[in-house]
C-alpha cells in the first residue's frame, strides 16, 4: 500500500464527478478531500493546508459562465497565494482558460478528462509546491544556521562510553529525549549525536536556546506567523516546529520556559498540530523532540513550577550526562582535542601538555565541565610562552601564580589594549562564568543582563557549547 504523502482538494457540485476523480486517484499516494460548493472550498482551506487544489469553475444549476470560479479563486489567492490550482470545467475554451491562469491557476483541464492527463498534471503541481515549500524552509535553515558537521565524541571513560550506547540504541526509536546534567557536559553535542543515529539524520536538526526567548515572541517563534499577524510581521515567517518537519527538534534549557510557554508547548505535543500566528491553518507537527536542562525538573514540579503532564511528554527517555570529574580518563584526550583545535584556529604551531599541567588537569574538579576545560585550554594558548603548556599557564583557582605575574601585575586578557569590544566582553563572560561555576543565574545577575540577554550573548561568542 503507498503511503499518503499529499494531499489535495476537489471542489464539484456533481457527486458523480467528485466520485469519479475520487476513484481514479485511488492508487496514488494522495490523500483527497472533497468539497461541493465554493463556500465549503474556502472553510476546508482555512483549516487545513492542501498541496493541490482542484476546482470546477461552474456550481449554480444552468450555469456556464465561468464566474463563480473566478470569484473562487480571487478568495483562494487571498487565503494561500502558493498552493497550485487547477481549474476544471465542462464549458472550456480559450477565453475562460486564459482568465483564470491571470487570476492564479496553474492549469486548465477540461470534461471530460483522461485520466492520465489528470494524474500527471496534479503531479506537475503537487512538485511545484512542494519545490516552494521546500525553497522556504531551505533559505530560512541557512538563516538560522541549522546545518551541522559530524559529530565525533570523544569518550574514553567506561561512564561517557557507557552514554553513548544508550543513545545509538535509542536514536533509532521516535521517542522523546530528555538529556540531563550539570552546565557545560556537551547536552547540546550529544543531541546532535543522537539525531545523526537516528531514522531523521537525513533532515533538520534544529536547536532552539528557550532561554533566549522572550515570553511575547514565543509562538511566533516556536509556531511562525503569517504576514500582519501583529506590528512586525512583514511577511510570512516558518516556525521552528516547522522547520524541523521530520527531523529533530532540540530544546535545551528547557527548564527556562515559563508555564504559560509551557502550557502551548504541551498542546502540540499532545495534539501533534500547530497553527501560525495569524492563521487558522492547522499544521502537523512531525519531529522528533529532544530536549535538555541541568535544572531538577522533580523538584520543579513539587514547587509548581513546571507541569508535570509536559514533564512526562518530554522524558519518555531521560539520559544523564555524567560531570567531567566523573569521566576523569576523558580529560586529557579532551584536553588534546582542544589543542589541536584552537591552534588551527588561531593558526598557532601546535602545542602540548608538559608533565604537571597534565597532573593540574587530573586534579581540579572542573565545576564548569567540558566547557571550563575548552576555555581554561584556550587562555593557556595565549598565555603559554613555550612550546609545552605548564601548569602555570593553565591559570587554575589552586595553580601558583605564573612567573611573569611575580611583579604584581595582573595577566588578564581583558587587560589588553589591543582587545576589540567584542573580545573584552567576550573574555568578562568566560571570567564571570568561571567565577561562578557556570551558574547562569548568578553570571547573568553579575553582569547585570537580563535571561534573554545573557543567552542571546552566549549565543553571539558561542560559549553555549
Amino acid at each position: 500500500m503507498n503511503q499518503l504523502t499529499s494531499s489535495i482538494l476537489i471542489a464539484d457540485d456533481d457527486i458523480d464527478v467528485l466520485s469519479a476523480l475520487k476513484l481514479a486517484l485511488k492508487n496514488e499516494p494522495i490523500h483527497v478531500t472533497t468539497a461541493n460548493s465554493p463556500h465549503q472550498v474556502l472553510t476546508l482551506l482555512a483549516r487545513k493546508r492542501f498541496s493541490c487544489l482542484l476546482i470546477d469553475l461552474n456550481y449554480t444549476q444552468d450555469t456556464t459562465s465561468g464566474s463563480e470560479g473566478t470569484s473562487l479563486i480571487k478568495a483562494i489567492k487571498e487565503i494561500d497565494k502558493d498552493v497550485p490550482v487547477i481549474a476544471m470545467t465542462g464549458y472550456g475554451n480559450v477565453d475562460i482558460a486564459v482568465e483564470m491562469m491571470k487570476l492564479g491557476a496553474n492549469d486548465f483541464i477540461e470534461k471530460p478528462w483522461r485520466n492520465t492527463q489528470l494524474i500527471s498534471a496534479i503531479k506537475q503541481q503537487i512538485h511545484h509546491i512542494d519545490t516552494i515549500r521546500d525553497n522556504q524552509k531551505l533559505s530560512q535553515e541557512n538563516a538560522l544556521l541549522t546545518k551541522n558537521p559530524s559529530i565525533n565524541v570523544i569518550a574514553q571513560s567506561k561512564k561517557m562510553r557507557d552514554v553513548l550506547a544508550q543513545i545509538k540504541r535509542i536514536a533509532i526509536s521516535d521517542m522523546n529525549v530528555l538529556l540531563t546534567g550539570e552546565n557545560g557536559t556537551g547536552k547540546s553535542m550529544l543531541a546532535k549525536y543522537l539525531h545523526q543515529h537516528s531514522t531523521r539524520h537525513s533532515h533538520s536538526f534544529l536547536p532552539v536556546n528557550m532561554g533566549a526567548i522572550s515570553e511575547t515572541l514565543f509562538e511566533s517563534e516556536m509556531f511562525g506567523h503569517t504576514k500582519g499577524a501583529f506590528t512586525d510581521a512583514k511577511e510570512d515567517r516558518m516556525g521552528r516546529f516547522e522547520l524541523a518537519e521530520k527531523g529533530t527538534l532540540f530544546l535545551d534549557e528547557i527548564a527556562n520556559i515559563s508555564i504559560n510557554q509551557q502550557a502551548k508547548l504541551l498542546h502540540v505535543l499532545e495534539e501533534r498540530q500547530f497553527e501560525r500566528v495569524g492563521s487558522n491553518i492547522t499544521l502537523n507537527a512531525d519531529v522528533r523532540l529532544v530536549s535538555a536542562t541541568n535544572g531538577d525538573l522533580s523538584k520543579m514540579v513539587e514547587e509548581n513550577q513546571f507541569r508535570q503532564d509536559l514533564l512526562y511528554r518530554l522524558n519518555t527517555v531521560e539520559i544523564r550526562i555524567p560531570a567531567l570529574k566523573e569521566r576523569v580518563d576523558d580529560i586529557i584526550p579532551l584536553a588534546q582535542h582542544f589543542i589541536a583545535k584552537l591552534c588551527e584556529k588561531y593558526r598557532m604551531p601546535e602545542k602540548t601538555l608538559d608533565s604537571e599541567a597534565i597532573e593540574y588537569l587530573l586534579s581540579y574538579p572542573w565545576p564548569g565541565n567540558i566547557r571550563e576545560l575548552n576555555h581554561t585550554i584556550e587562555r593557556a594558548l595565549f598565555f603559554a610562552s613555550n612550546v609545552a603548556i605548564s601548569a602555570s599557564d593553565l591559570n587554575l583557582p589552586h595553580t601558583v601564580i605564573p612567573p611573569s605575574n611575580v611583579n604584581g601585575t595582573e595577566q588578564s586578557p581583558c587587560n589588553s589594549q589591543e582587545k576589540t569590544l567584542e573580545e573584552i566582553e567576550r573574555n568578562i563572560i568566560i571570567e564571570r562564568l568561571n567565577r561562578y561555576d557556570f551558574d547562569p543565574h548568578k553570571t547573568a545577575e553579575s553582569l547585570g543582563l537580563s535571561r534573554s540577554s545573557y543567552y542571546r550573548r552566549l549565543d553571539k561568542y558561542q560559549l553555549n557549547g
